[in-house]
């Protein structure tokens, strides 16, 4: 969706009137600006409910200093930028203004008009983006309704279901299981978007792609000259999802020693920088994903119990795609008609033989796998309908995914016969000697295979 600006409301603060006119008159330079003028403090509070984008304001008033309104601005809408018009000179009284939240400030002289200007625009541009960036999560927020995001009907499904209900509802911390590719992250987006810290920033954090030597400095930040290559103070993951929410995935995969440190963290809620001295504290909800059994790490001693227990929360084991039923089915749909709408396909259908053939397979890579078949499908087929030849499975356990696909016995035989034969180039001797089966039994299957339709 294009983003496209509202009008931004000007705010101006004065009571010269010649300044009020110049002011007035420079931020009415663009069309664009809806311009209202106040002579004192106490009337530009009283219309804050308009919710300015950007407010100048001289700050010596006639009623209240300009301290008091600037902190009355920024009590009502944090996000106003503020620009103190001023005719002191005074460095200390400019960064007490900018410490309590003045976007700039301004003194009165023959470069206040340029100046001015430059503000007014630097400021509108900054308003512009913060509005953007709010209404970017709302669509990232409707995005992962539960509704939308998770897709399926199954029993396995709708008991996760009622643990994310219960999730949204608190600051609790909640653990992700599940195989690999069954969208441990997506229901951790799920848990933010639906929660009190949807507005707040959600920051994923990979544990296995962060080599363990930069670790530490990506979760916690560094200060300059903390080690070879810190040319200046970094923030951290945990500082940059301050008020929202931090998702470390594959937390399994984290050093012993470094998990120290990360369960102190969790419990002081503070942090010192690599380098620093300085505790910084922060308010974060914390989301955890693995594909390992953490109780079983915990036994073998590679993960540390007491983080386990911190950590746990609220567990939440997402289900294989294989344990889901008709949801292969409904997923599969989803996923086609995303691809073809992003790749202006028109309308794609799958045909009963190829959803028979969907719901037969084990998925071994879950709906990760699911996707990537489902796309190469869509690119395969004719007449923009998807038939059971057009499907193919690419797995990389395809050699030992009999026990995976759903078959009877003598669908299980067959194929056993068949991966033999075709593995030692039709030698029915070799292979009844591999089988311990005799070579008229084989020939007896292979007839049977023929007069059986699709096998």
């Amino acid at each position: 969706m294009e983003y496209i600006p509202e009008p931004v409301k000007i705010f101006i603060v004065e009571d010269d009137p010649v300044y009020q006119k110049m002011l007035r008159y420079i931020a009415e330079l663009n069309p664009d600006h809806v311009v209202k003028v106040f002579s004192n403090g106490k009337d530009c509070i009283a219309h804050l409910n308009e919710n300015p984008s950007v407010v100048t304001l001289d700050y010596s008033l006639p009623d209240i200093t300009g301290s008091e309104v600037l902190k009355a601005i920024k009590r009502n809408n944090p996000e106003t930028n503020v620009i103190v018009v001023s005719s002191q000179e005074d460095i200390n009284t400019a960064v007490g203004l900018l410490k309590v939240g003045a976007y700039d400030y301004i003194t009165k002289d023959e470069e206040t008009k340029d100046r001015l200007l430059n503000a007014i625009n630097n400021a509108k541009k900054n308003a512009s983006l913060k509005e953007e960036i709010i209404q970017l999560r709302e669509e990232i927020g409707e995005k992962y309704e539960f509704e939308k995001s998770i897709i399926g009907e199954s029993k396995a499904i709708q008991n996760v279901f009622k643990l994310l209900a219960k999730a949204i509802k608190t600051n609790i911390t909640v653990s992700i299981t599940g195989e690999t590719g069954t969208g441990k992250e997506v229901i951790a987006k799920a848990i933010h978007y639906n929660s009190a810290r949807k507005g707040k920033p959600f920051v994923a954090v990979n544990i296995a792609a962060i080599p363990d030597n930069l670790i530490e400095s990506e979760l916690f930040g560094h200060e300059k000259g903390a080690f070879t290559g810190a040319m200046a103070r970094r923030k951290g993951k945990f500082e940059e999802a301050d008020g929202g929410t931090i998702f470390l995935d594959e937390i399994g995969e984290m050093d012993i020693n470094l998990q120290a440190k990360l369960l102190r963290v969790i419990q002081e809620r503070e942090l010192n920088r690599i380098g620093g001295n300085e505790s910084v504290k922060f308010d974060v909800r914390i989301l955890v994903a693995t594909h390992k059994n953490l109780a079983e790490e915990v036994k073998n001693g590679t993960f540390r119990e007491d983080l386990y227990y911190r950590l746990l929360g609220i567990p939440i084991e997402l289900p294989p795609l294989r344990d889901r039923d008709k949801d292969i089915i409904l997923i599969a749909k989803h996923l086609l008609n995303n691809f073809a709408k992003e790749n202006s396909l028109g309308k794609i259908s799958l045909s009963r033989g190829a959803q028979t053939k969907l719901l037969k397979y084990g998925y071994p890579g879950n709906v990760r796998e699911l996707k990537s078949i489902i796309e190469l499908a869509a690119v395969m087929c004719e007449n923009n309908q998807i038939e059971e030849e057009d499907i193919t499975f690419n797995s990389l356990a395809k050699e030992g995914q009999f026990l995976m696909d759903e078959m009877t016995l003598k669908e299980y035989t067959f194929k056993i016969i068949r991966h033999f034969l075709d593995k030692h180039d039709n030698n029915v001797l070799l292979v009844a000697s591999k089988l311990d089966i005799g070579k008229s039994s084989i020939y007896r299957y292979l007839k049977e295979m023929e007069e059986e339709e699709g096998i």
